[in-house]
């Protein structure tokens, strides 16, 4: 199968935009896409994936062709992508099979989410749905409340601190606040962490990303179109993903997620690359605690080494592996159905050198990692910026 390329990508805003609807979020994804890439027409687009988890009610019916089309994407296969929060991180897994297949030369992959347009318990509702509904949600869990447990378990048996966590907060909004498109682009201190309010013990509200609007969308290739189009070649070396039982009690683990290793080993092995070749990841830090396990899961570091590591300052911007340069998902957002190809624009502007006040020196090697609820899904993806595309 052939090589495939990212060459080019687009998101809107990440926040709170009630005068705009999933339509116009997509479009707006689409538009940046396009023009990041020189002489690019919609219509030399041969297909689409699209994820969404359609807060709201918005999965009923072509909810796919319903962006793509209003996007001026017209008359092309269209496929809605469904995996929780993993969704676009999947859609962009589909775009690289179509491409790597023949099938398709170039395909577009992105996804969009409106979250702040119901009540609290509507979304809470949606939000539990990613999880284990009947013996979970049903049971009155919440998508915190799981996550919590994560935490507890691990500091207990690691010795991880409530500081520890809230490094995680303080370093991603340091981040955050100098990405434009972040949904909380401030920053914040440690005492502003140890004095926010619970949200389900030991996580408060700094260890908790916000519910948030957005879309993101990316474009895929092949060789002999990113030979042409790509003025700085980004090779998608390596793509692995994994599933493990929805609910947390089905797992032998509350300190990892086996979904997250098993990708990661997937992509690492199709790259030939190691942990230690990376110079950045966006890693899915939907909770504080989500950072630290994909740390370990990852091969960053070892089983109980997360906290240390990002005490050190070893994963923030000017440390041996900067992780979640865009803000993560604590300060730039998750509108869920866009999240993993959000991560995938941070790593395109990144390895063309187009991040601005983030901007990692020399990144060759980048990787995004997007877990589906509460580790039912994972899905990792490694980029390598090339001089040139082999012939």
């Amino acid at each position: 199968m052939r090589d495939v390329y990212l060459i080019g990508a687009g998101q809107s805003r990440f926040g709170s935009f009630p005068d705009e609807t999933y339509r116009t979020l997509f479009e707006i994804a689409v538009d940046e896409a396009l023009t990041s890439i020189d002489s690019l027409e919609r219509t030399d687009i041969d297909e689409s994936f699209v994820g969404t988890l359609g807060v709201g009610g918005r999965q009923i019916g072509l909810s796919g062709p319903a962006v793509t089309e209003f996007a001026g994407i017209q008359g092309i296969p269209t496929t809605r992508v469904e995996n929780a929060c993993a969704a676009s991180g999947y859609a962009i897994r589909s775009a690289v099979q179509a491409v790597k297949s023949g099938m398709a030369d170039i395909v577009l992959a992105g996804g969009y989410e409106v979250m702040t347009d119901t009540s609290g318990d509507v979304t809470r509702y949606w939000l539990g749905v990613s999880g284990e509904t009947e013996w979970e949600r049903l049971a009155g869990t919440t998508f915190s409340g799981v996550y919590a447990q994560m935490a507890s378990a691990h500091m207990e048996r690691y010795g991880t601190t409530a500081d520890q966590l809230g490094a995680v907060a303080v370093k991603n909004h340091d981040h955050g606040s100098r990405n434009p498109k972040a949904h909380l682009g401030f920053t914040c201190t440690m005492d502003d962490v140890r004095s926010a309010p619970t949200v389900a013990d030991p996580l408060n509200l700094f260890h908790c990303c916000p519910t948030t609007d957005g879309a993101a969308a990316v474009i895929i290739a092949a060789p002999s179109v990113a030979r042409e189009l790509a003025d700085t070649p980004i090779k998608i070396s390596g793509v692995g993903a994994a599933s493990d039982g929805v609910g947390l009690f089905q797992r032998d683990t509350y300190t990892s997620l086996p979904a997250s290793r098993r990708a990661a080993e997937q992509a690492y092995e199709m790259a030939d690359i190691g942990p230690e070749d990376l110079d950045l990841a966006e890693v899915h830090d939907c909770f504080a605690i989500a950072e630290l396990l994909a740390y370990e899961d990852l091969g960053i570091c070892e089983p109980g080494g997360a906290g240390e590591l990002v005490e050190s300052g070893a994963t923030a911007l000017g440390g041996d592996l900067p992780v979640n340069t865009s803000g993560g998902l604590k300060s730039k957002g998750h509108p869920i159905g866009a999240t993993g190809a959000g991560q995938a624009v941070e790593i395109f502007e990144q390895l063309t050198n187009n991040a601005g006040d983030r901007q990692v020196d020399g990144a060759r090697i980048g990787l995004t990692h997007n877990v589906g609820g509460s580790g039912g899904a994972a899905v990792v993806h490694l980029f390598e910026r090339l001089e040139e595309v082999p012939a």
